[in-house]
Order: structure tokens, then sequence, then C-alpha cells
């Protein structure tokens, strides 16, 4: 007995030594296999597109292919715990984003099952969306000062998507900062909200902007005004938030993480050539056609500004009526 109890610890240790062997990962032939972005948004939908578009540019880059795996739910907070919880070796990564990463962790707290950004290896940010607000072409608001003007008066039904997600929270900040009666309507995608916000069944529409503005541009929907620090390019007649004197300014961003414990050698490969992607002119055209901007902030830029940005949802919404609506 005392002699196979020996063996089992001689294999235990054997078997623990060879895993510290094959633990490391090497960067000089980072990356030697296919690399998995884990998206927290059904195909076609969302975020994935980002997705996609930053896949097939690193994939262009590292001359790897970089695979996208959907994992849609909870706003993106499912694919975020899965990747927290990967092997930290650069072949599992994340779309990381302004709902998983900054939102998240302040309206769920501890019930959230990683912890943000503590559970990740910041890569690199690389598109920032504005949140607009929307209403029907036939809408009588004209302007957002009609628009706020009405509702400091009269309640004023805003739809928007993902109870708790980073459009949502925006709203909330802009309820705060107005005080403005403006009457949550949460919808499951924006395709029922527009069809009912054109039927009538609501006065506007609250949320991300890019995937909207063909149809402001079609004359379908009018865009009153957008988060941001100041007007983007792509929608240069379009006020900010901001220079309505509302200083709410967080946008949807995009970017990569990788889980926590992922050698800083590896990482920096995988930020550079983000960096790379994000100066390619064709990627810009792409990113930069409907109203996103590229968004090149590496490593540990990225992680301060994460910081910034919880700081900000935490410092900029009311827990109380948060706590009401978040199921």
């Amino acid at each position: 007995m005392r002699f196979r109890n020996l063996v089992s610890a001689f294999c235990a240790l054997l078997i623990a030594g060879l895993g510290i062997l094959a633990g490391p990962v090497s960067a000089a032939n980072f990356p030697n296999k296919a690399i998995t972005l884990t998206v927290g948004f059904p195909p076609g939908g969302g975020g994935d597109l980002y997705g996609r578009l930053l896949a097939d540019a690193m994939s262009k880059r590292l001359d790897k292919t970089v695979v996208v795996e959907n994992k849609p739910g909870a706003g993106g907070n499912i694919a975020a715990d899965i990747v927290a919880k990967s092997r930290p070796d650069g072949y599992t990564l994340l779309l990381a984003m302004s709902g998983n990463i900054a939102v998240a962790p302040v309206v769920r707290g501890d019930s959230l099952p990683y912890k943000s950004p503590d559970d990740f290896e910041m890569i690199g940010a690389a598109v920032e969306a504005p949140h607009g607000l929307f209403v029907a072409k036939d809408s009588p608001f004209q302007t957002a000062q009609q628009f706020f003007e009405h509702a400091g008066k009269e309640e004023i039904t805003v739809g928007s998507t993902s109870p708790g997600g980073a459009a949502h929270m925006g709203l909330e900040m802009i309820k705060l900062k107005t005080k403005a009666d403006l009457l949550y309507v949460p919808y499951r995608g924006s395709g029922p909200a527009i069809t009912d916000m054109i039927g009538g069944q609501i006065e506007s529409f609250f949320a991300t902007a890019p995937p909207l503005v063909a149809q402001v541009r079609s004359g379908g929907l009018r865009l009153l005004a957008v988060t941001g620090e100041e007007r983007n390019p792509s929608l240069p007649d379009v006020p900010t938030f901001k220079e309505l004197g509302i200083p709410v300014v967080v946008t949807q961003w995009y970017g990569l993480a990788a889980p926590k414990g992922t050698p800083r050698e590896v990482v920096d490969i995988l930020s550079k050539n983000l960096s790379l992607a994000l100066n390619d002119p064709k990627v810009q055209k792409i990113i930069r056609q409907d109203g996103a901007l590229e968004m090149d902030l590496p490593t540990d830029k990225f992680t301060a500004y994460v910081k910034a940005d919880i700081d900000d949802y935490r410092n900029n919404i009311d827990p109380e009526a948060i706590a009401a609506i978040i199921p």
C-alpha cells in the first residue's frame, strides 16, 4: 500500500511537472494555430459585424485564422465569462465592449460572475460608436431642443434595447442630467422598436447609432442628437448632447481582451497587430461609413480608459432607478 502511494505521488508530481513545462506560452512562435474571438451577439447582430471585421483584419495581419465564435446572451456577459475562465494563452479572445466590460460591473455588481477589468488583459480598443436619439420621419420633434422642451412638460416614451446595456444606461444618464420625463420602454432588438416607433406606439428610440444611420440618410428616421465629445465626421449636421448642455458623452465601444494571465509578450503582439489593422484605410472606410470611428488605444491606455468609463457610469446613473428596471 505504501509503495502504491509513493507511485501515485510520483505520478502526480510528474504530471504537474509536465504541465509546468507545457504551460508557458512562447511569444517566439505566436500564433501557431487559429485564434478564437468570442462575440456576445448572434451572427449578424449588434457587435458581431465589428467582431467579424476585426477577426478578418487580424487574420491578415497575423497570417493565422481568427475564428468568430458567437456566444450570445445576457448582453454579452456570457461571452465575457467564458473568456475570463479560458486558458490564458492568447488563443481565446473576447470582443470586449462597453456593455460587458464597463456597464455590467456597475449595474450587476457582485452578481456578475467575472470581475472587470481585473479578470482580463486589455489588448486594445478598436471601434467607438455614438449613441443616438431617433424619431420617426413624421415626428413633431424636428430638433433635440424641441424634444427636451416637450419632455420638460409632458412624458415622452423612449424605446431602447437590452435593459442594463450601454445604450440603456446612456438614456438613464440623460434622464438624470435633464430631469426630463422620459419613460423607458425595453425592446429585444432595434427592428421591433423601429416598427413600433413608426407605428406610433412609442415616440422615440435611443440606441447605438451606426446600424440605423442608413435609415436616417434615406429619410425614414430623424437623428436628433448623438453622444460623444464632439460632432461625428460622418454626421456633421447632428449635434452632440454635450453641445446641448447635456453632459453625456458615453459611447458604445469595442475592443479585444484576453484572459488574465496571458503573457505580456503575447498581448503586445496582438495589440501591435490590432493597431496596424486599424491603420488600414480599407478597415477605416468600413468602420467610418455609418458613423463609427476607429479607436486605437493599446493595452495600458485601454485599461485606463475602461476604468474611467466604469467610474463615469457609476457616478452618473441613479442606482435605485436602475435596480427597479433591471431583472
